[in-house]
């Protein structure tokens, strides 16, 4: 009996709501070697499984998805929404993200239409109280609409954008992402000197994103 009353206690909880729907938008453009694809893959996978990301994943029900970007009819949802409710789910995340294949080689940089696809397929997760994009990449947009063009339709929709530029010339990409990519409360881009220096940033990142709202600032009395 007492089995039972338990097992009707836990079906009578209410499932816990989505706090974080969060895209994350890898470039695979031609700029990108084979060495390099294979770092950013691996380096994201490592991040995944860092304690504080897969903790804060777990605390806010979270619901993550890959995306891999290029030129401007190249962008694809690789890997589609993973629900996750305990750590079993990030483990296996980060190896599906792990053993990802590469969708193109050798195509341009339209940032603007991985912005739109990101923005799509967050529709799939409305419910979720933030929704993040998380942009990686090594260049500014080339082809394409531009990505500012695209923020006022992320802002409409509440969506926070993101970006982690990777810095491989004298470019200044960051200030780059700073002025035409992030958007949203909070917005932030972080450098990677390199794409050496990617698996330590994108995990950065990644706690920053995952933990930012966990604690809620309480109004002065």
């Amino acid at each position: 009996m007492r089995v039972i009353v338990t097992l009707l206690i836990l079906l009578a909880r209410p499932a816990l709501a989505c706090e974080l729907a969060l895209v994350l938008a890898v470039d695979v453009s031609g700029s990108v070697d084979r060495n390099e694809y294979r770092i950013q893959m691996d380096g994201l996978a490592a991040a995944l499984s860092d304690g504080i990301v897969t903790e804060a994943l777990v605390e806010q029900q979270a619901r993550v998805t890959l995306i891999q970007w290029s030129g401007t009819s190249r962008q694809e949802q690789t890997i589609p929404w993973t629900v996750i409710t305990d750590f079993s789910d990030v483990a296996a995340l980060s190896t599906q993200v792990a053993h990802a294949p590469r969708r193109w080689r050798n195509y341009s940089t339209a940032i603007g239409e991985a912005l739109n696809l990101s923005a799509q397929v967050l529709e799939a997760a409305s419910d979720c109280r933030r929704k993040v994009i998380d942009v990686s990449g090594d260049g500014k947009s080339n082809e394409g609409i531009a990505p500012a063009d695209v923020l006022p339709q992320m802002r409409a929709k509440g969506i926070i954008v993101n970006a982690l530029a990777i810095e491989t010339d004298d470019t200044d990409l960051t200030a780059y992402f700073f002025e035409n990519l992030i958007s949203g409360e909070g917005a932030f881009v972080i450098t990677a000197n390199g794409f050496e220096d990617y698996p330590a940033q994108i995990r950065r990142k990644l706690q920053r994103e995952t933990t930012k709202q966990l604690s809620l600032a309480l109004p002065f009395e």
